[in-house]
């Protein structure tokens, strides 16, 4: 009779849980580390001019000798777009299938480098023996070619993670999602199952990509100006069919946008792609030469992003391209949560100038990449595991699979709600959790990364709110101590200074007043000084203005 393993399986996320975005999942067994996924997550307006956020990898770090390496699920920006700053840290092998590795090899040529002997191709079937779990890929569809899920066999069990998915039955590369491999693991016994939540609030199935392609020629018929096509970059299905639909109303293609520009390259040269035509591609520097009638422009800036392509066609600062009256401006997306504004704001702008803008509520110009109630219950029913791991998603959406679960008759024990840092621990019959591991987030701001953290943010937004009052003032060295010059009040994005001679010179006075109590009792610490003065003058202004500017005493002495 065999013995029953006495260590553990963890299953820790570091990203992506309780979020949408920077997905990291951790699988550790007693020395063997293995990861899925290395994502960013997109600032919200709360994070001033911070670029990207990607997962806090710490106890990775302190762990590195122990990771057997690193499998990417597919090529979407929030699975592989912090690779360029985990992996160099790292310095593991990373596997994944054809377009997910092309995409992260171009994302390595715009930021750094990696070995090209740790990067390898992997096909969905084939069985990696990474230390003490063996993985599987299996083909799930999604809003990109290429994307697996994940089967990790370890000492304690099968655990398979569905990765984001849909089940379409009409995929645009004719690609199923291979439920049989499903079927066949839940047959043998799954031990858990960490399943995609992004949409387990909507009831009904997901629709498929294919019926984009028929609601995008039915509008590219009816456009009188040019076309102009906003879309997720990495939506290779997408690009495809507003290629094929533009090629069959006569209209050349122009790509604009980085990463619009380096997907579309990359799954050309790789196949993912095709054009119907060797001349259908237009570079931006022609379009001058092309009635608008005839072009089709695919963009960036779905999201109302300020520096997006698509915002500066809008105000008129992209260089070849401006939206105009009587144009035809597609957003075939939906907002990520927290951009609902700036998607407003462009729409807003693109009306004012004349455009007509189709949108998915106007039009099925746009369908989800994940899966719907309905689907994942049938993924529940085809793997039947043992505990059920709602990911990908914030925490409604986890409570929501939750009650998929409990209507498929699972109770609370055998659900397990994760956050940042949790430890999944599973034995064979148990699920429970254990100790926390460090997690949260780093931020990328310009070339720092990690650099900026909660105080600087703190700083931004309190310089955002009530803008900075500095405090100058000359005090001798020696004494009698006495003011030799000041104090005088400097203002930005407080107040107007030639308006508010009345406030302005109140607050001198208070500042004059500390400085000549500090002075008579002969406390001329720097420390004590800058903070009396901040708390006297911080007092004064909330009493006046109702708003609490950041206080910045400078105290030179001669």
């Amino acid at each position: 009779m065999l013995s029953r393993p006495t260590s553990k399986l963890s299953i820790i996320p570091l990203g992506g849980t309780g979020e949408i975005g920077k997905n990291l999942l951790v699988f550790e067994y007693e020395d063997s580390i293995v990861l899925i996924d290395g994502g960013v997550k997109f600032p919200d307006e709360e994070l001033l001019g911070i670029d990207l956020v990607i997962p806090d990898i710490t106890y990775l770090e302190k762990n590195r000798e122990r990771i057997k390496g690193l499998f990417i699920t597919h090529g979407h920006e929030d699975h592989i777009g912090g690779l360029p700053f985990i992996l160099p840290k790292l310095n593991i092998p990373v596997y994944g299938t054809k377009l997910a590795l092309g995409l992260v090899r171009a994302k390595f040529q715009e930021r750094t480098s990696y070995p090209e002997s740790l990067l390898h191709m992997l096909e969905p079937g084939e069985r990696i023996q990474a230390g003490a779990f063996e993985v599987e890929a299996f083909r799930v569809t999604h809003s990109i070619p290429d994307s697996v899920g994940y089967s990790l066999l370890s000492p304690v069990g099968r655990v398979v993670y569905t990765g984001d998915f849909k089940v379409d039955y009409t995929p645009i590369d004719g690609q199923n999602m291979d439920l049989g491999k499903l079927a066949a693991w839940g047959e043998e016994g799954i031990l858990a199952l960490l399943c995609d939540s992004t949409n387990a609030e909507r009831p009904g199935v997901t629709m498929s990509e294919g019926t984009v392609g028929k609601a995008l020629q039915e509008n590219f018929e009816r456009a009188k100006g040019k076309i102009i096509m906003a879309s997720f970059a990495s939506n290779v299905h997408r690009i495809q069919q507003a290629i094929d639909a533009a090629s069959m109303v006569g209209r050349k293609v122009c790509v604009v946008g980085r990463s619009m520009e380096n997907v579309v390259r990359t799954a050309l040269d790789l196949g993912y792609l095709k054009l119907p035509s060797p001349d259908i591609l237009v570079e931006s520097t022609e379009v001058g030469n092309i009635p608008s009638t005839k072009l089709l422009v695919l963009t960036t800036g779905s999201q109302g992003e300020p520096l997006a392509a698509l915002t500066r066609m809008a105000t008129r600062s992209h260089r070849q391209i401006n939206v105009l009256a009587g144009d035809m401006v597609i957003i075939a997306a939906t907002p990520i949560p927290g951009n609902e504004k700036l998607v407003g704001k462009t729409i807003n702008h693109l009306y004012q100038i004349g455009a007509e803008v189709v949108t998915k509520e106007m039009g099925q110009v746009h369908v989800s990449g994940h899966a719907n109630q309905e689907e994942i219950k049938l993924v529940i029913r085809l793997t039947r595991p043992h505990f059920l791991i709602p990911h990908h998603g914030e925490i409604r959406h986890q409570v929501a699979l939750k009650r998929i679960g409990h209507s498929l008759g699972y109770s609370d024990s055998d659900i397990a709600l994760t956050q940042l840092g949790s430890r999944v621990e599973l034995s064979s019959e148990r699920m429970e959790f254990g100790e926390r591991v460090e997690a949260g987030s780093v931020y990328i701001d310009g070339l720092g990364v990690g650099d900026v953290g909660q105080i600087v943010l703190r700083d931004r937004q309190q310089l955002a709110q009530d803008g900075v009052v500095v405090v100058v003032a000359a005090l001798s060295k020696g004494k009698p101590y006495k003011i030799l010059s000041g104090p005088d009040i400097i203002s930005r994005g407080f107040t107007f200074m030639k308006e508010a001679e009345i406030l302005v010179e109140g607050a001198r006075k208070v500042v004059e007043a500390t400085l000549e109590s500090q002075i008579q009792k002969e406390q001329m610490e720097w420390a004590t000084l800058k903070s009396s003065i901040r708390d006297n003058l911080s007092k004064y202004l909330w009493d006046k203005t109702r708003r609490r500017p950041m206080i910045l005493p400078v105290l030179l002495h001669y």
